[in-house]
């Protein structure tokens, strides 16, 4: 059945900047805010928008994000005419490529989106921190009678030269963009968040098969070319809280910004809510002479020691007279007693035994890995 709109979310990244984190699995499955992996806020937003049709592109070590994702039941995406599908690189008849970059990765998959005949497609990065209704940028790229349209950010102009920047007309054409520009002209930063008419897309996919043309990437390759055509396209701007959590850095204040304030990203809006694939586990234990403060514990925590400005994933047990401030401990870590742990990120299974201190005097995250054992003996006093 024919659909007005799919979705493709863009999820096979390595996401090698974030070091020991991603060593098994890709970076849109990475534990995030207690209870979540990084994409359900994409699957959610798909969700909350009525986009219903969701195919996720994989292929750096899927199994965990697979196996997260399911038959999509919890974001409502297990639907009869639609609903979740996995992709994955695949064989043809004479070849078989990985994805080479973002356009490439839609490219290799035209047969599932022409399956659904749609007249828009909808294009997502799997890896980003953010609540968007795309049905109303669907509105916006309507009434601009646009072929392309781009979701824009404001970002600080310091920090504009690590984007792709949009420099746009007063109504909101594109007429130029920039890859990360030593001098930028704007700070309209891309989100990696696109609306396409599918047969203006799809017209560029024959031609680069037909041509063997390498349009492999959307901001390099296809985004310029497309401007050199003077192909409508316009920057949808959105004024909400985006964040890519691309290294350790981003992602340790990412989880920050959840504890700050409910008005920076809202995890409580239950006319926007966050889905995941939520464990069975138990409530959380806090003890006796425990002190839990601005912080958030997830299910199956065991607290008897003191939890200062952390986020605290489930499952995670903290001894007694042990201290952990301005952390991220992800799930299933096992601490020990009179351990002090301070602006750290401790990897999913890790066990920290007694005594241990986990801190420095440089402002650096410290960063314990997956399953690393850390004894009293080895006191982390500098950035890993």
């Amino acid at each position: 059945m024919k659909k007005e709109m799919l979705s493709m979310i863009l999820a096979g990244g390595q996401g090698s900047r974030l070091g020991v984190f991603t060593k098994r699995i890709a970076k849109p499955a990475v534990s995030f805010g207690g209870k979540y992996r990084i994409i359900d806020f994409v699957l959610s937003n798909c969700s909350n928008s009525g986009v219903d049709t969701v195919g996720v592109l994989t292929q750096y070590r899927p199994l965990i994000l697979n196996s997260h994702i399911g038959m999509g039941s919890h974001w409502d995406l297990d639907r009869i005419n639609g609903g979740v599908y996995i992709l994955q690189p695949y064989m043809n008849e004479k070849e078989g490529n990985w994805y080479k970059g973002t356009a490439h990765a839609i490219n290799q998959n035209m047969n599932f989106i022409d399956s659904y005949n749609p007249k828009y497609v909808l294009i997502l990065s799997g890896d980003h921190i953010y609540k968007m209704d795309y049905s109303k940028m669907l509105e916006y790229h309507k009434e601009k009678n646009a072929k392309a349209t781009i979701a824009v950010i404001e970002v600080p102009w310091d920090e504009a030269s690590r984007f792709g920047i949009m420099n746009t007309n007063t109504d909101g054409s594109i007429y130029e963009f920039d890859e990360k520009p030593k001098s930028p002209k704007s700070n309209l930063a891309s989100m990696g968040v696109y609306i396409f008419d599918w047969e203006m897309l799809k017209s560029y996919f024959l031609e680069s098969q037909k041509e063997n043309l390498n349009y492999d990437d959307f901001g390099k390759d296809l985004i310029p070319k497309m401007l050199e055509d003077n192909v409508g396209m316009y920057a949808y701007p959105f004024k909400g809280y985006w964040r890519d959590v691309g290294t350790i850095q981003s992602l340790w204040e990412a989880n920050m910004d959840l504890i700050k304030s409910r008005d920076v990203l809202d995890l409580q809006d239950p006319k926007w809510k966050i889905y995941t694939n939520t464990m069975a586990m138990p409530p959380q234990y806090v003890g006796k002479d425990a002190k839990t403060t601005n912080s958030l514990v997830a299910d199956g925590c065991i607290i008897l020691g003191k939890v200062e400005n952390s986020v605290l994933s489930h499952g995670v047990e903290v001894g007694e007279s042990s201290e952990i401030k301005d952390s991220v401990i992800m799930p299933n870590v096992k601490i020990g007693k009179n351990v002090i742990i301070e602006k750290a990120m401790i990897g999913e299974g890790a066990v920290i035994e007694d005594n241990a201190i986990i801190k420095n005097e440089n402002n650096e995250i410290n960063v314990v890995s997956e399953y690393e054992i850390v004894k009293a003996e080895l006191v982390l006093q500098g950035g890993m």
